[in-house]
């Protein structure tokens, strides 16, 4: 009985840290985008979120508050890609290092 564990496969391994990288990086820039997005509007054309919706509320105040709620969309998203594919992934690998 051989007790030592295997070694990885080092493709497999490789492509799962490739994902982790590309899922990470596209979300990064598509919450920089939409912050940085409110900012420059905010700074450029204030007149834009200036306007008023109704009495006391302006458009910025619901594109601010979708800024921060598209950060925890954003964030349910990687949590979910996490929690799915990317650990059923890690198990592959640590099930083929066991030997199973």
């Amino acid at each position: 009985m051989n007790t030592q564990a295997r070694q990885p496969d080092e493709a497999q391994f490789r492509e799962l840290v490739r994902k982790k990288w590309t899922v990470s990086l596209v979300l990064t820039a598509v919450m920089l985008a939409i912050y940085f997005g409110f900012i420059l509007v905010l700074a450029f054309a204030k007149d834009i979120l200036a306007a008023k919706i109704s009495e006391g509320l302006s458009v910025g105040i619901p594109v601010g508050a979708l800024v921060i709620l598209s950060a925890c969309a954003l964030t349910g998203v990687y949590v979910a890609w996490a929690n799915g594919p990317y650990d059923r992934a890690v198990k592959n690998i640590l099930d083929s290092m066991k030997g199973e």
